[in-house]
């Protein structure tokens, strides 16, 4: 992954744009208040300036990886996370290793994989829930461009993650359910 040059350039003229919109917005719509543009805006702003730095990334790849290794060094029957390449990676490059998968909505390629779908999302669920609450360490920009299924395994497929740019925590009173 390489960032395009004057990217941030680009950016900061969008994120202008939008502001100016929420203003207008904040001026002019009647819930104003409720829908709180100018702070929607700010996160955006937050969001894409962390997307920015790739060794950010690497680092939240390199934290998710190691939550899904096992004790003993191997990986993860449920999910696996390429390994960053660091002597290939800084702030504007990211480098990991190369995987192969199928994006989880392809279905067709899915099913001629001969993948359980159903097996298959509920291990979606409990690979999602273990890393919000086992781990309060989670990938929360997972699309089909960014989760893939590891079809080398038809009876006990994997998921396998790409794109750390955007990961989750919970704060604390989140984090523990108590009746």
């Amino acid at each position: 992954k390489v960032l395009r040059p004057d990217i941030e350039k680009q950016i900061a003229g969008d994120i202008a744009l939008l502001s100016s919109v929420a203003s207008l917005v904040e001026r002019t719509h009647p819930n104003a208040d409720k829908i709180r543009p100018r702070e929607i805006v700010r996160e955006v702003e937050s969001t894409l300036a962390a997307e920015l730095d790739l060794q950010r990334e690497g680092a939240n790849a390199s934290v998710i990886r190691r939550f899904w290794m096992g004790k003993d060094g191997q990986d993860s029957p449920d999910l696996y996370v390429p390994e960053v390449i660091w002597s290939h990676t800084a702030e504007r490059v990211l480098t990991l290793e190369r995987v192969y998968g199928i994006p989880s909505d392809d279905v067709a390629a899915l099913d001629a994989a001969g993948i359980d779908r159903s097996a298959l999302a509920a291990k979606g669920v409990r690979v999602f829930y273990t890393q919000v609450f086992r781990d309060n360490f989670f990938h929360a920009d997972a699309h089909a461009g960014n989760i893939w299924v590891d079809a080398t395994r038809p009876d006990n497929p994997r998921f396998i993650a790409l794109d750390f740019g955007i990961v989750g925590q919970l704060p604390p009173r989140d984090q523990y359910y108590l009746a």
